[in-house]
C-alpha cells in the first residue's frame, strides 16, 4: 500500500538532508511519540499473549480497529469524533503494534477472535464494531465469527484484496529500501519530517492539494494521524502483516455476515477503497454504502461527515 517510486526516489536527497537536522529534532519527536502512547492504554494476557487496548468515554460501546502503521492510539484519533458524540470508545492495538504480541496466526480471523477476550475481560456483551483501513478485515472476521456479539458493523476505507490482484507489488530491490525506512525510526522521521506531503500521498493515500480546501481542525486531524504512525520500530510487524493480509486474495465469507452494516470510502482515496466499498456492498446483504467524492484514505474534509453516518446508523436515526 505504498507509491513505491515515490519513496525511492526521495531517498537520497533524504539521506543528505536529513545529517543537516539536530538530533535534538529527532529525540523531541520520539519523546513526543512516546508520550503519546504511555499510560493511556493496559495489557491483557490473552490465548495468543499480550493485547493493549485503552477505553475512553461513556455511552454506547464501539471497538475501533486501527489501520496500518496505527495501535490504540490511531483508534482513538479515528474515533474521536464518535466519542464526543456519546460513545464509549474500545481500541484494541492490533497483533504487531505497540505493546500488542504478534502470534505465529497474525491472520485477521485470530486476531478477531481474541478480541472477544477482550470483551469477556471488559464485561461487555455486545458491541458495534467499526475498522478502519487494513482493521476493517478484521472487523468483517468479527462480526462474522461471533454474530452474537456485534451488533453493528461499519467499515472505513476498507484495505482488501476482493478481486485477486495486489495494487502493490514490490521488486528486490523496492522491498529491500521500504523495509529500511520501516525499521529505523531516524530514516522514518526523515522521511515525515523532510517530506510530509509524499507521507500523506504515499503511506496515507491522499492527496496533499486537500489540505488547503479543508478545515483547520481537518489539517490538525491529519498531522495527528502522521504523527501517529511513530515509533514505526514499535509496529514493523504489524505492518509486515498488514501488506500480507491486505494485498493476499481474501476468503472472507461476507455474503454470511448478517450484521447490519455500514461501509464508507472516498472516491479518491489512492489505495481504490472506493472499488472494494462497491464490491463489499453488493456480497454483504442490506449493507448500507456511502462514498464521498474525495477525502483520500483518511476522510479529509468528512470527518464530520462520517462520524454523524456512523452514529446515526447505530443508534437507528433514518437516513434522510
Amino acid at each position: 500500500m505504498i507509491a513505491r517510486r515515490a519513496i525511492l526516489t526521495s531517498l537520497g536527497g533524504i539521506a543528505l538532508t536529513a545529517g543537516a537536522w539536530g538530533t535534538g529534532d529527532y529525540r523531541a519527536t520520539m519523546a513526543a511519540a512516546e508520550a503519546r502512547i504511555s499510560r493511556r492504554s493496559s495489557i491483557i494476557e490473552t490465548q495468543a499473549g499480550t493485547l493493549e487496548y485503552a477505553v475512553a468515554g461513556r455511552g454506547p460501546p464501539l471497538m475501533m480497529i486501527h489501520g496500518t502503521g496505527g495501535g490504540f492510539d490511531q483508534g482513538l484519533t479515528f474515533a474521536h469524533g464518535l466519542l464526543e458524540a456519546g460513545f464509549q470508545i474500545v481500541v484494541p492495538s492490533r497483533f504487531g503494534y505497540l505493546r500488542s504480541a504478534f502470534p505465529e496466526d497474525a491472520s485477521p480471523a485470530h486476531q478477531a477472535d481474541v478480541l472477544v477476550e477482550l470483551l469477556d475481560h471488559l464485561g461487555l456483551d455486545r458491541i458495534a464494531v467499526a475498522g478502519g483501513s487494513a482493521g476493517a478485515l478484521t472487523a468483517a472476521e468479527f462480526a462474522l465469527r461471533h454474530p452474537d456479539r456485534c451488533s453493528h458493523l461499519v467499515l472505513i476505507v476498507p484495505a482488501m484484496n476482493l478481486t485477486g490482484r495486489d495494487p502493490v507489488e514490490f521488486t528486490a530491490l523496492q522491498s529491500m529500501v521500504v523495509e529500511g525506512v520501516l525499521n529505523s525510526d531516524v530514516w522514518f522521521w526523515a522521511f515525515a519530517t523532510l517530506a510530509p506531503d509524499m507521507l500523506l500521498r504515499t503511506l496515507l493515500a491522499t492527496d496533499p492539494a486537500l489540505l488547503a480546501r479543508v478545515s483547520p481542525k481537518e489539517r490538525r486531524r491529519a498531522d495527528l494521524i502522521r504523527e501517529g504512525l511513530m515509533p514505526i520500530s514499535r509496529k514493523t510487524d504489524g505492518l509486515r502483516a498488514d501488506g500480507v493480509w491486505a494485498g493476499t486474495p481474501t476468503s472472507t465469507a461476507f455474503e454470511r455476515i448478517t450484521a447490519p452494516t455500514l461501509i464508507l470510502s472516498c472516491e479518491d482515496d489512492l489505495f481504490g477503497t472506493a472499488d472494494t466499498a462497491r464490491l463489499l456492498a453488493d456480497r454483504i446483504a442490506g449493507a448500507r454504502l456511502t462514498v464521498y467524492p474525495d477525502g483520500g484514505h483518511i476522510w479529509l474534509g468528512h470527518d464530520a461527515d462520517l462520524t454523524r453516518e456512523v452514529h446515526d446508523f447505530i443508534r437507528g436515526a433514518p437516513r434522510p
